[in-house]
């Protein structure tokens, strides 16, 4: 079987970084997807997918340090489903997300806000 994802994305939100009891940091990224074409009328149409990412180990690092809501970023990954259950209703949910193995800054650099890493610790 294959699990291969890759997508260009923007940031919905700064990256939201914590580690794990034995050190290995986390990072969850909101993306957004968009897509644009034109219907049958030729009228131009925009879509918005948004899904949740997590990214793991050094990766979540850089993740923390060098990226910011609004960037454009490329990622390469797999699709995971979460699945719980809810404690105010009893129903099983579940939610289909994506773990990042690379992630690549397509923000150009002209674009940036300055980025001071040691303050985002």
């Amino acid at each position: 079987m294959l699990n291969k994802v890759i997508i260009v994305a923007n940031l919905t939100k700064d990256p939201e970084s914590r580690q794990t009891n034995n050190g290995t940091s986390v990072c969850k990224l909101g993306l957004a997807i968009n897509r644009k074409w034109k219907d049958k009328e030729g009228n131009p149409v925009e879509e918005a997918t948004f899904v949740d990412c997590d990214v793991w180990g050094k990766t979540a690092d850089f993740c923390r340090d060098y990226l910011r809501k609004g960037f454009k970023v490329f990622i390469e990954g797999r699709l995971k489903m979460d699945t719980w259950q809810d404690q105010k209703t009893g129903q099983n949910r579940s939610r289909l997300g994506l773990v990042a193995e690379s992630v690549q800054n397509m923000t150009p650099k002209q674009q940036q806000p300055p980025l001071f890493p040691e303050a985002r610790q």
